[in-house]
């Protein structure tokens, strides 16, 4: 092979690459480069074989994007070398030489190279093969052997077989997905709403005969005029996006990451307003664009599926105006939502009434993507769609499904303006993985969950709450309205109240009602917060919390939404720990609210007696822990914790070494880790190290220091990285090794310094750490701050240099984001400056 030529050729590709770039950055129309670089690629590729003297037997075809003419920068080039018949030994000698040279001058190419027969049997037996030939474009060689091959792939083609593997394949496309099109770092090309499904459009027009694009699909009736040039603007948006996508990574990237996410907004000229980051403006753009392309694709998908299986059935009548067809609901009249525009809403109230039914029929889709303008202010002010409204939420099954389908087809965002703009708003608070709008439907679908009488098994007390709670539409529009002040500025509960209140008033609430409605939004961090904040075994926390709350309706509501609310913010944010917290608190404020008191102390250990009695033990068995311990210790923990502390300390109440004991947390996930040692000032920075070192979080610290010295410290621990690690087999292990790591004759081991994610570099979390403290020395100390290893340690050591004992600790990981609070008690915080340097050491150990 003659290296010249094909360096000339390398020498070309490169600099006309690098000339598209530079119109692109002076003028970027994403059609134009596509194209062009389509043809350039083109140029050559036909050039290459002219040079290599390919047998003129062969057709070099483009195929899948390249094929169609699209060509992104870092895109794969997709070709076949269609053969006459199985190549000798010479002739595949020449067609990997040519392989070769395609790479060497800087081509990425897929290739395949197959007979006529062979690519038959591979679309048969694949349907991304088969959609790949679909777009094949001869680009070089034997045309009569190209044309062959068109000929026999047209004569074997399936059209209804084709759909349905495209279908199917869109639907696991987008389950990889998670069926989003509303993650923070969405896929441009493959997620929901993505480019991918624009072509899987195209693809399903041409298998029912339609050409020409979005103006082809508009000929053939099955949208506007309008509509197809408002699709193909969204379908401009998003190629644009992916070009600066791959111009800015310089090679295949089609996840908008959050490295990319503030340059390419810069690229687009977009600059930040008072509430929104320039990057998340794009990001919004982005959302809607998805919105609509879903939107499109639903409808779309539907028509044409409709002219490949046409339904010959007749209609089954739901009412006046509806029926079912096909399984798919449609309106009886054609002209319904222009006659009737409360149809609007009645349609999504005979979706849910009718779960049965997959959806709705194209013609409807259409007709209520077209109707969607009317619901303007004269529509949301008529008290009869006002109703309408307030019925569909009464509705006992399909509420969720009916709302979701208002968000997807653009009637929610019209009828709940409030709603509207929130939608594709970002979160980056570092523990919320979905868009407001999107996090706002999950958290109501989690109230819906909890009234499923076959799910109740996953929450009980939840569930129970539901079904004994009257009028739940109430937490329902508490859950539409409890973050729908977002991305306004200044306090999102309170602006969202003031909206819910004026809403419920709108909507003929009582007063009482849209009180409770009110209240929830403006408190429904509440509950979250005194659970993973505070001590809610100290009574007078209790008292604020139920003055706060004042009745037992306002608690089961508030409880409800709480759980829904954490569910719904990501996997990761839930867990079995933060449930057993939020029901302790629950349980209570109820009992406070029903006139009880906390249990006393006597109560508590009578009953921890009779436990330990369950194991044969003598009922004066904790007697020897017990009287070196004061009540504070006692009302710390439930009589069951009391039990186990001294079944294992039994005997041991004097012990010279520390003693460790581990057993799986009670609360149902995670370990329960306790520790009882000879007191000194490093044990609870060893023990943090520990942990940190075999990346296991701390979620709650219990420190108690009995009355003749020493150390008794219970932790709930879990690995929040899910690694499946078996945690029966891991007791003995954390007893063992943590237990070493306590002897105060070995130099305390610190964790390596955890590194900060991707999330939190490019969209970095203030650290805010207070320190409240009287004069005694008693306070508390409140860090806020992006997660990574080591942080617990990290603080703990600060602690112990500044000699300031840890009493409690609670480890709320939201995420990324860590909100960590400390009961403290040292000399130095009764002094200003003291606390001061503490301040200030802790926030250098920090970032």
């Amino acid at each position: 092979m003659n290296a010249l030529p094909v360096a000339d050729l390398r020498d070309r590709l490169k600099s006309g690459r690098a000339a598209l770039a530079a119109a692109w950055q002076t003028r970027p129309a994403a059609s134009r480069y596509l194209a062009r670089h389509a043809a350039l690629v083109d140029r050559v590729l036909a050039a290459l074989c002219e040079r290599l003297a390919l047998p003129d037997t062969v057709a070099l075809a483009a195929v899948g994007g390249y094929g169609r003419g699209e060509l992104y920068p870092g895109s794969d080039v997709d070709v076949l070398l269609i053969l006459t018949r199985e190549p000798d030994e010479a002739e595949r000698a020449a067609l990997e030489a040519w392989v070769r040279a395609c790479w060497d001058m800087g081509l990425e190419i897929g290739h395949s190279v197959r007979t006529v027969d062979a690519c038959l049997v591979e679309a048969d037996a694949d349907i991304t093969v088969e959609t790949n030939l679909l777009e094949a474009r001869r680009l070089w060689g034997s045309r009569p052997l190209f044309a062959e091959f068109e000929r026999r792939f047209r004569t074997r083609f399936d059209a209804q077989r084709f759909f349905e593997g495209k279908l199917a394949e869109q639907q696991a496309r987008h389950a990889r997905y998670d069926d989003s099109a509303y993650k923070l770092e969405p896929n441009l090309k493959d997620s929901p709403g993505g480019l991918r499904d624009l072509h899987t459009i195209h693809w399903l027009a041409q298998a029912c005969g339609i050409a020409g694009g979005w103006p082809g699909i508009a000929r053939a009736g099955l949208l506007t005029q309008a509509e197809a040039k408002r699709i193909a603007r969204e379908e401009r948006t998003l190629a644009t996006l992916r070009i600066h996508l791959h111009l800015l990574a310089r090679r295949r990237e089609d996840r908008l990451a959050f490295d990319y996410q503030t340059e390419l907004a810069a690229r687009l000229k977009l600059a930040p307003t008072a509430h929104k980051r320039a990057g998340e403006r794009l990001m919004q753009d982005y959302y809607r664009a998805a919105k609509l392309i879903q939107r499109a694709n639903d409808i779309l998908i539907q028509s044409l599926r409709e002219r490949l299986f046409p339904v010959d059935a007749p209609p089954t009548p739901l009412d006046a105006d509806f029926q079912a067809r096909g399984g798919l609901l449609e309106t009886r009249a054609a002209d319904l939502f222009e006659r009737r525009p409360d149809a609007l809403l009645r349609v999504f109230i005979a979706l849910a009434r009718h779960p049965e039914l997959a959806g709705f029929e194209p013609a409807t889709l259409r007709a209520l993507w077209r109707g969607s303008t009317r619901i303007d202010a004269a529509f949301r002010a008529a008290p009869a769609h006002r109703a309408l409204f307030m019925t569909l939420l009464r509705e006992p099954v399909g509420v969720t499904r009916a709302l979701r389908a208002m968000h997807r087809y653009g009637l929610l965002g019209r009828y709940i303006p409030a709603f509207g703009r929130i939608v594709g708003q970002m979160q980056h608070d570092l523990f919320h993985i979905y868009t407001v709008d999107e996090h706002i439907l999950t958290v109501l679908r989690n109230l819906r969950r909890l009234t499923v009488p076959a799910l109740a098994h996953e929450l009980p007390l939840a569930s129970r709450l539901m079904a004994d709670f009257d009028r739940r539409e109430l937490l329902y529009l508490a859950a539409l309205f409890h973050d729908i002040a977002k991305g306004r500025g200044g306090d999102h509960s309170e602006l969202g109240a003031a909206d819910a209140r004026r809403f419920c008033k709108q909507h003929g609430l009582d007063r009482d009602d849209a009180a409770l409605v009110a209240w929830l939004v403006e408190m429904h961090l509440v509950m979250s917060r005194t659970a993973q904040k505070e001590d809610i075994s100290d009574p007078d926390v209790i008292e604020g919390f139920v003055r706060r709350v004042g009745d037992a309706r306002r608690l089961d509501a508030l409880y409800l939404l709480t759980v829904a609310d954490i569910r719904g913010t990501s996997p990761k944010v839930w867990n079995a720990w933060k449930g057993k917290l939020l029901e302790d608190l629950y349980h209570a404020a109820r009992a406070r609210l029903d006139g009880g008191e906390t249990a006393d102390v006597s109560a508590k250990q009578a009953e921890a007696r009779v436990n330990l009695a369950l194991y044969g033990l003598p009922t004066d068995t904790p007697d020897a822990l017990w009287t070196h311990l004061d009540a504070r210790y006692f009302t710390r923990y439930d009589a069951r914790d009391l039990a186990w502390h001294a079944r294992m300390l039994r005997r041991r109440a004097d012990a010279t070494t520390p003693v460790v004991r581990a057993r799986l947390s009670p609360a149902g996930e995670g370990i329960q880790v306790l520790v009882y040692a000879p007191d000194r000032d490093d044990i609870f920075a060893r023990i943090c190290g520990f942990f940190a070192r075999i990346q296991y979080t701390i979620l709650e610290a219990k420190i108690d220091t009995t009355l003749h010295g020493y150390a008794l410290d219970s932790f709930q621990v879990m690995d929040l990285a899910n690694r499946g690690i078996h945690y029966r087999d891991f007791l003995a292990f954390v007893e063992h090794e943590l237990a070493r790591d306590l002897d105060p004759a070995r130099a305390i081991q610190p964790p390596p310094r955890g590194r900060l994610s991707r999330h939190q570099r490019h969209h970095p979390y203030p650290t805010t750490i207070r320190i409240e403290a009287d004069a005694a020395g008693d306070g508390k100390l409140s860090i806020t701050c992006a997660d990574r290893g080591g942080l617990l340690y990290a603080v703990a050591e600060v602690l112990m240099r500044h000699a300031v004992d840890v009493h409690t600790a609670k480890i709320d990981t939201l995420g990324e984001r860590v909100e960590d609070t400390f009961r403290i008690r040292g000399n130095c915080l009764g002094s200003a400056g003291c606390r001061a340097k503490l301040e200030s050491d802790l926030r250098a150990a920090l970032d």
